[in-house]
């Protein structure tokens, strides 16, 4: 007799709830910058990844809207039928000049861009070795593509050497998360390029977290490395975090777009993202690119804010990125943490298991240039109230 496949998956349920694994949506009723309302409450939250405070930028509002009046809302297909619009074709034009490559090509979500790129890269018989802590959708395109996958602790460049010297002879990507999503460090990319560089591997970098970030201009991890299109070949970033918008971009080489515009098929076989959205996009990056303020100013909270956690004996993890992991350890914790921060009107979401390792659950804290000052040390006066372990009484 066959399994019930709806009941098993029923009673995984019930194991992830037994276990304070459980996810759940929160509805938003409304944003107001850093201030989110939620079943008619009013938070102040710490969990978005709007870094650059440009999801409701006038200039995207006005943008979208334009060409929303003009063009309506949907591109209607593909963007090898018709759907890929000169408003596409301007915002690949920028963020390939952007990230100094020779071409970019967008894609719907990041996900779709990794699985996409790593499909078109990758067959049965190659190898693909990856940071045991990068983002899941990298992973799942390693399985997708078929390709044998090999994982190195996390930021040991001395263990990805060794795992892409232990398979001499096979075609090899090197992929990596720039910026580490749950973490907040980097990856340390000048040492995996001389690795690729030595084993003559594909060196591809995830930098959804370090685009509009870091670098000069902004222009990433890889930039902010001091490294270009010769040393990283494939680029992934996406556009829904410090750009404020959504979708995804890989840039390199006119041979990897060409290659990828066939053999893609997350590319190939999806609706383009709705051309109001890449006029949005576009104006985003002209703002995060000439505008370095913002970036002077979110390292400036960074710092207050970790100034102030410190002084409060905080178990932060080392970043100087604008994600700040509070690290708790068991989900119990990380969740009665969130609620309490709830409770003094803070929102910050409690990362569990299977997103990070069983046993270092935390409480994701992020920054944004919509924070204030006054914002972070509301923040810090939430967490100074938050019960320490083996304490009757918050700190």
């Amino acid at each position: 007799m066959r399994a019930d496949l709806i009941q098993r998956l029923a009673v995984r349920t019930s194991e992830r709830a037994r276990a304070d694994l459980l996810r759940r949506a929160r509805t938003i009723e409304h944003a107001e910058g850093p201030w989110l309302e939620a079943s008619g409450r009013r938070l102040l939250t710490f969990c978005s990844n709007d870094y650059l405070g440009l999801a409701q930028h006038p200039q995207l509002i006005a943008a979208f809207k334009r060409v929303a009046d003009d063009e309506g809302v949907g591109s209607t297909a593909a963007h090898l039928v018709c759907g890929h619009r000169r408003e596409h074709a301007a915002l690949e034009e920028a963020l390939a000049e952007w990230t100094g490559r020779e071409r970019a090509l967008l894609f719907s979500t990041g996900y779709m861009a990794n699985l996409g790129v790593l499909q078109a890269l990758l067959g049965r018989g190659d190898v693909c070795v990856q940071d045991k802590l990068n983002h899941a959708c990298l992973l799942d395109g390693a399985m997708l593509a078929g390709a044998t996958l090999r994982r190195y602790l996390h930021g040991d460049a001395a263990a990805a050497a060794r795992q892409l010297a232990g398979e001499p002879g096979t075609a090899a990507l090197l992929a990596t998360d720039g910026v580490f999503s749950m973490d907040g460090d980097r990856a340390p990319l000048r040492a995996l390029v001389a690795s690729c560089r030595r084993e003559g591997a594909t060196l591809m970098v995830d930098d959804a977290h370090g685009l509009g970030v870091l670098g000069p201009e902004g222009a990433g991890s890889v930039a902010e490395a001091g490294l270009g299109a010769h040393e990283v070949p494939v680029l992934m970033a996406t556009l829904g975090k410090a750009l404020g918008t959504h979708g995804a971009f890989v840039a390199g080489s006119t041979e990897l777009i060409e290659g990828l515009t066939q053999f893609a098929r997350t590319y190939v076989y999806t609706t383009a993202m709705p051309t109001a959205l890449a006029a949005a996009t576009l104006a985003a990056v002209q703002l995060a690119r000439t505008e370095s303020w913002r970036r002077e100013k979110l390292v400036a909270l960074i710092a207050r804010f970790r100034a102030g956690a410190t002084q409060l004996g905080l178990p932060l993890a080392a970043s100087d990125t604008p994600i700040q992991p509070l690290l708790l350890g068991d989900a119990a914790g990380a969740l009665a943490a969130a609620r309490a921060l709830e409770a003094h009107g803070v929102l910050v979401t409690a990362i569990r298991a299977p997103t990070v390792p069983a046993g270092q659950a935390r409480l994701r804290i992020t920054l944004s240039v919509a924070h204030e000052e006054e914002h972070v040390d509301r923040l810090l006066d939430a967490l100074a109230a938050l019960p320490r372990a083996g304490a009757e009484a918050p700190v």
